[in-house]
């Protein structure tokens, strides 16, 4: 249905080399997003932690290039913040925000990811398990990208 949205909820927990504070600085500095989110094609600072984005994305129903919003707030540092993201393309749009909490563990500092969003247009067509999967392989991708940026740091 044209008018369908979905709802969809995406989680995760990763574990990073280094301290709460040093995971915190990689988690906001624009570099590292720039080069970690999967498929950004430009990240340009509107004001302090808001960016316009510009993805593309090569996955099935979901391929094209998809223009949005990515902003940082909430910000209690080293803890948690919350991320909200929102974005429109050929296929639809999705939008949404995620609670992103640090705690320092055994070895390192467990990143954990409580988000939800929802997605329109063609894409709410595409189904939600498909959806949930590629929102949490993007997921992975995203904080892999970064858990490798803080390895060579504290390596």
């Amino acid at each position: 249905m044209p008018g369908t949205i979905w709802g969809m909820k995406v989680e995760g927990a990763y574990t990073f080399p280094g301290q709460p504070q040093q995971v915190w600085e990689l988690l906001l500095d624009p570099e590292s997003l720039r080069q970690c989110i999967p498929g950004v094609e430009t990240l340009t600072e509107t004001s302090p932690d808001h960016w316009d984005a510009v993805m593309k994305v090569g996955v099935a129903a979901i391929r094209g290039t998809y223009k949005g919003k990515v902003a940082i707030v909430d910000k209690q540092a080293p803890n948690a913040y919350t991320l909200e993201v929102e974005g429109s393309g050929g296929p639809g749009f999705v939008k949404g925000s995620a609670k992103v909490t640090l705690e320092a563990a055994e070895g390192g500092t467990s990143v954990k990811v409580d988000g939800d969003g929802q997605v329109g247009g063609m894409l709410a067509g595409v189904g939600q398990r498909m959806l949930s999967g590629v929102a949490k392989m993007l997921m992975n991708q995203f904080f892999e990208c970064l858990i490798g940026k803080a390895s060579s740091l504290a390596a």
